[in-house]
């Protein structure tokens, strides 16, 4: 079936000229890329994401009834957006329009929105406007469609590879369901490759191709959730390979292996793929999985990110994770960051993954911000407390006269350098040690002076503090 076919008749076929809607499928194959050919024409054609079109679910209700509200599709390329917005139009009795946030302006969209308002006042016939990468929209271009959306005039579906929570508008967020599509298993990947070998119509079923198992299970792996990118590579395969004397096609791993090559890490600079990498990366350093550690720091590496965000969130990391159960990591943190700094990829990797591995295999302890977190809580709830007389500074002349400083006692000149002293001038507690690693030492001194600091209170001021 040609692409065109996914349009109710009538209504007219954005995605395909009419030019090539006109041709014959032997036609058709020759110009549309595989992915293309094979698109979905209906829900049990459409592979994957069954957390949201599995039957029963809210999204396959509305569907199937036609009851679309405004929605937003966001997830990795290749994981059925468009396919899906096009089912949704076969679906529909509502009119379908078609803008790009690459290709369309303003002016494009004024004018389908002119059109679906006329329409809807007279026929009473609503209007579906998909947009296609919808984040490339600006704020401005975005505020155009808000009140005709607000309205009802049109239901947009908007497809992004973006977190629309970031790129697209509050007021149009608001106003939408969002679904986020997940990228392709392998057995899903596998099922859509089997059923192009397949298809006589729009597949490779008219090629005479024997594909080993192996081979289609590269495809499906490597392309890493993509299903355009693994039906486009097994048409490379197909296409490109000579024909054994008999006329069959033979693709083995081999072949499998050079037509995809190697794959391209999903990884956007501003996008989910960045924060939720790092994220993996900074909670597996927390967790004490150094395997795990590695890998996202691999795949960091790999597409490319800056050394110096990496080296940063590890420095914060080994404060925040680490802390003073082992005070070496944000030693050994801060040395890799100027490392980093100085040296640059492809050399950065190794100091960067000595302090990472640093971090995850050390002692840990998150008593650090805890006790920072709290006494900010205090400072920011109005509870500012003015600095006792014996604390304040006393290097001025006519400071004696106004108290300052008076009864503060020099801890160097006690034994074991402390004297217990009114430094706070109320109970406050923020700091609790651990017993993880160094912190443990460092948690029997301090529970000591508190003691000391307690029992020197219940006795009352002396003439050396009062």
């Amino acid at each position: 079936m040609a692409q065109a076919d996914l349009f109710n008749a009538s209504q007219p076929a954005p995605a395909v000229p009419t030019a090539v809607a006109d041709r014959p499928a032997d036609s058709l194959r020759t110009t549309a890329p595989l992915a293309a050919r094979m698109r979905p024409r209906n829900l049990a054609e459409y592979a994957g994401q069954t957390h949201i079109l599995a039957p029963g679910q809210l999204l396959r209700r509305a569907i199937e009834a036609d009851r679309i509200q405004s929605l937003i599709f966001y997830g990795p390329p290749g994981t059925g957006k468009t396919s899906l917005a096009q089912i949704i139009a076969a679906h529909t009795s509502a009119k379908f329009e078609r803008l790009s946030g690459v290709e369309s302006n303003v002016a494009d969209m004024r004018r389908v929105l002119a059109s679906a308002s006329n329409r809807l006042l007279n026929s009473g016939q609503p209007t579906i406007l998909f947009v296609d990468e919808i984040h490339r929209f600006n704020k401005s271009q975005q505020d155009v469609l808000l009140p005709d959306v607000e309205s009802g005039v049109v239901k947009l579906i908007g497809a992004t590879t973006h977190n629309p929570f970031f790129f697209v508008n509050s007021p149009l967020v608001s106003r939408s369901q969002i679904f986020e599509l997940k990228s392709l298993g392998e057995d899903e990947l596998l099922a859509l490759l089997r059923r192009a070998l397949a298809d006589n119509e729009r597949g490779l079923g008219h090629l005479r191709t024997e594909v080993s198992e192996d081979a289609l299970r590269h495809l499906a792996r490597v392309a890493d959730g993509d299903a355009r990118k693994a039906l486009n590579s097994l048409e490379i395969a197909a296409l490109t390979t000579e024909p054994r004397a008999d006329g069959v096609i033979v693709i083995d791993l081999a072949v499998a292996e050079q037509c995809i090559q190697k794959k391209a890490i999903v990884y956007d600079g501003d996008g989910d793929a960045h924060y939720d990498t790092i994220s993996a990366f900074i909670k597996s350093m927390r967790g004490s999985d150094p395997d795990a550690t590695l890998y996202w720091l691999a795949k960091m590496i790999h597409a490319g990110e800056d050394p110096r965000f990496i080296a940063r969130r590890i420095m914060v990391h080994a404060a925040e994770d680490v802390g003073l159960a082992d005070p070496m990591a944000l030693v050994l943190a801060t040395s890799a960051c100027q490392a980093a700094e100085v040296i640059g990829w492809p050399e950065a990797r190794i100091p960067i993954a000595e302090a990472a591995l640093y971090i995850a295999t050390a002692n840990k302890s998150n008593s650090v911000i805890i006790a920072i977190d709290a006494a900010l809580a205090d400072v920011r709830s109005g509870r500012t407390l003015e600095v006792p007389n014996q604390l304040k500074d006393a290097h001025y002349q006519g400071a004696e006269r106004l108290g300052h400083g008076k009864g503060y006692q020099y801890a160097h000149s006690f034994p074991e350098h402390f004297v217990p002293q009114d430094y706070l001038g109320a109970d406050r507690r923020y700091y609790e040690p651990t017993e993880q690693g160094v912190e443990k030492k460092i948690k029997e001194r301090v529970e000591r002076w508190r003691a000391l600091s307690a029992e020197a209170k219940s006795r009352g001021p002396t003439e050396g503090n009062r």
